[in-house]
């Protein structure tokens, strides 16, 4: 059976406009196009198009715009297309808005339609629980990976007219706003007054990538809805990157949820690049880690999928059950032989998003 899935992080723009991946294509498409291209491990190797989502039922999706401002970064020549750093918040801005303006064309096209409020969710889902035909559109909700394109507080409200709804203040290290994974730091007096104005507008915090300090300040500055899209557990993979269990614990009293990713470093331990092989991580090791959660939660409310498929890597570094996002279907009977039930499944791949989303984006 077939379970409606909805995945809480997924970098299609990121992946059109910055890979120059055509996701209308088929994956045997993209694959020949990107045949001999060595600037990356994930060439050829992608996991994503609009039919494979289709083909796996993943409905629904925060789709990201992701670019950060890195004034210190200079790409390697060559290398500059797949580049997330920009030497301004300005530039970062229009990267963004050019990564905005690919969703609206896939709107235009018929191949997905955004998602902005609770009614239009409603719509959308009343159709996609029945099964979405191939030719139907998936949904979308936008979501910012770090907040360097919102160029001041003030702006905010701007992006929020356009249709944002998501936003974690930082990715990779230092933000405009926060400090991010691979380094420590609070809140930026901007990124305070950032988050009092998403609490005014009704934004929705992704404390995804926060450091620990930026995550606790967070949490004490703002009081409205938060979410950890793409999260595991630093109790079984270490790591700033990962989620302690006080922090799991502070995210379930905030009735948030947490997304579980796909990506093979964080389900192996000591996981080397281009060396771990990819039969030496399965479904059972994204299990490990959602019922981490559900055993810190005490059910099965908590977690869901946030897979950050083709987020800077391929199928060589995910499962090894996992070469299309068609294949989180096979999820399910991983979950079901660990001892949850079609319920619990139902509540992981969609009913815990849906809750959310349901509650907390705008009437």
């Amino acid at each position: 059976m077939t379970i409606p899935i909805i995945d809480a992080h997924l970098d299609l723009a990121w992946n059109a406009c910055h890979w120059n991946r055509d996701l209308s294509m088929s994956l045997a498409q993209i694959a020949q196009r990107e045949k001999g291209m060595t600037d990356h491990r994930g060439r050829g190797h992608a996991t994503i198009t609009l039919e494979e989502m289709h083909r796996g039922q993943i409905v629904l999706c925060l789709g990201t715009l992701l670019a950060r401002c890195k004034p210190q970064v200079q790409p390697p020549e060559g290398h500059t297309r797949r580049s997330i750093d920009y030497a301004t918040q300005t530039l970062a801005c229009a990267a963004a808005y050019a990564q905005l303006a690919y969703y609206r064309l896939l709107q235009d096209s018929g191949a997905i339609t955004i998602i902005k409020s609770a009614t239009e969710l409603d719509r959308h889902w009343k159709k996609a629980a029945a099964g979405l035909a191939p030719t139907d559109p998936l949904g979308l909700i936008i979501a910012m990976e770090g907040a360097d394109p919102i160029i001041t507080p003030a702006q905010a409200e701007k992006w929020f007219s356009e249709g944002l709804r998501f936003v974690g203040l930082a990715h990779y290290g230092k933000s405009a706003y926060a400090v991010g994974t691979g380094d420590a730091g609070p809140l930026t007096p901007a990124g305070i007054e950032l988050l009092r104005e998403f609490d005014r507008l009704g934004m929705i915090v992704d404390l995804t990538h926060s450091s620990d300090p930026s995550f606790f300040q967070a949490l004490d500055v703002f009081s409205g809805p938060v979410i950890a899209s793409h999260n595991n557990c630093r109790a079984i993979i270490p790591g700033d990157r990962q989620y302690s269990d006080e922090q799991i614990k502070l995210l379930i009293q905030r009735k948030a949820v947490i997304g579980s990713s796909c990506d093979g470093w964080m389900l192996y331990p000591n996981y080397k690049h281009g060396q771990t092989p990819k039969d030496a991580i399965s479904y059972n090791d994204i299990v490990n880690h959602i019922d981490h959660i559900c055993q810190i939660a005490g059910n099965t409310n908590h977690v869901a999928i946030g897979s950050d498929l083709d987020g800077g890597f391929g199928y060589e570094q995910t499962p090894k059950e996992l070469n299309s996002i068609a294949d989180l279907q096979l999820l399910a009977p991983v979950l079901k032989s660990r001892g949850y039930k079609d319920e619990d499944v139902v509540k992981i791949f969609h009913g815990n998003w849906l809750r959310f989303f349901r509650e907390h984006l705008p009437k």
